[in-house]
C-alpha cells in the first residue's frame, strides 16, 4: 500500500492530489489553511491531515506544493522522517538551502525530485531527440498577471522553467550572466531579460514576463545545420536541418500525455527504485544557482 501526502493544496497542489488518487492507494492533504485542506478533502474524496507532523507520520512519500518560502522546512522535515520528496520548483528559497536539502537526501539515500514540470511537456519530449549541441537559444515565457506567485520574482516564478530546460541541454558551465528587470505590478521583478554565456561558446537569451497581454511559452534552439522550435503552450515542434545542401523539415511526433501526471509517475518510479528521477535535486540546485546569478545581475544593473 502506497500513501502519498500533499503539503500545500493551492492551485498546483490540488492537481497533484487529484492525479495521485489514480496512482497510489491513499492520498492525504494538509495546508496552513485548515479550511482549504478540508475543502479539497471533500472535493477529491481524500483524507485531510491537521498538521505537517501528522501527514509525515501517515505517508510513505511527500509532494511539497507549498509556497517557496516553506520549501526548506517542509522538505527537510520530510527527509528527516525518512520520506522521499517531490518538491515544486524552485527547490528552495536560496541556493544554500537547496544544497543542504540535496546533501540531506544523499546522506539518507532518499529520492529528492524537483517539480520542473516543463521537462515532461510533450513538445520538449519530442524535441529532445532532435537537439544535439545548441549554441544559441532564445526563450520567451510570457503570462498575464496573476496575484498567485508574486511572493517571488518572475525569475523564480516563470523564468526558472526555461533555465532548467536550457541547462539540461547546455551542460557546459556558465561563464557570464547579464540581466535587467523591473517590478511593475508587484514588489518583485515582474519582467526580466537575461543573457547567459557558457564556457563552450553557447549563448542563451531569455525573457520572462508576468504582465503580458498575450501569453507565450517558446524556446528556439540553434546549432550547426539545425534549428528546433518548441511551443510549450501549443505543444508543437518545428525542426529543420541542412541535409546534403538542402534545408529539410525534420519529422516530429509529439506524444499525447499530461505533463503533471508524467512527472508524478516519474517520481513514483524513482521511489520504487526503478530509475533516477528525471529532475533530481542536483538539477534543481543548478537551476536555482543560475536564477540567483540572474537576480544578482538585475540588482547590480538597478543600482546603476
Amino acid at each position: 500500500m502506497t500513501r502519498a501526502g500533499v503539503v500545500g493544496v493551492g492551485h498546483l497542489g490540488f492537481h497533484h492530489a487529484r492525479i495521485l488518487r489514480s496512482l497510489v492507494d491513499e492520498v492525504r492533504v494538509c495546508d496552513t489553511r485548515p479550511g482549504r485542506a478540508a475543502e479539497v478533502s471533500r472535493e477529491l474524496d481524500v483524507r485531510s491531515s491537521p498538521s505537517l507532523d501528522a501527514i509525515l507520520g501517515e505517508s510513505d512519500l511527500i509532494v511539497a506544493a507549498c509556497t517557496t518560502s516553506a520549501h526548506y522546512d517542509v522538505v527537510s522535515s520530510a527527509l528527516s522522517a525518512g520520506l522521499p520528496v517531490l518538491v515544486e520548483k524552485p527547490i528552495a528559497s536560496t541556493l544554500d538551502q537547496g544544497q543542504r536539502l540535496v546533501g540531506m537526501a544523499e546522506r539518507a539515500g532518499l529520492v529528492l525530485a524537483v517539480g520542473h514540470v516543463e521537462r515532461f511537456n510533450p513538445a520538449i519530449t519530442a524535441a529532445a531527440r532532435l537537439i544535439k549541441e545548441p549554441m544559441f537559444v532564445e526563450g520567451h515565457r510570457l503570462a498575464r498577471f496573476q496575484p498567485r506567485g508574486t511572493d517571488v520574482s518572475v525569475v523564480m516564478d516563470l523564468m526558472i522553467h526555461d533555465i532548467d530546460l536550457v541547462l539540461s541541454f547546455v551542460t557546459s558551465g556558465i561563464a557570464e550572466v547579464r540581466a535587467s528587470g523591473l517590478p511593475v505590478l508587484s514588489e518583485k521583478h515582474d519582467i526580466v531579460s537575461a543573457r547567459l554565456s557558457f564556457h563552450n561558446g553557447a549563448v542563451v537569451n531569455m525573457t520572462a514576463s508576468r504582465i503580458s497581454r498575450e501569453p507565450m511559452r517558446k524556446l528556439r534552439f540553434f546549432e550547426s545545420n539545425r534549428y528546433v522550435s518548441v511551443d510549450f503552450a501549443a505543444r508543437k515542434v518545428e525542426a529543420y536541418a541542412l541535409v546534403n545542401g538542402s534545408i529539410s523539415q525534420l519529422p516530429t511526433d509529439v506524444p499525447e500525455h499530461d505533463a503533471l501526471e508524467e512527472e508524478l509517475r516519474d517520481f513514483l518510479a524513482a521511489c520504487r527504485g526503478e530509475r533516477e528521477p528525471a529532475v533530481p535535486g542536483r538539477a534543481g540546485v543548478r537551476a536555482l544557482g543560475a536564477a540567483e546569478a540572474i537576480t544578482r545581475e538585475i540588482e547590480k544593473s538597478s543600482r546603476g
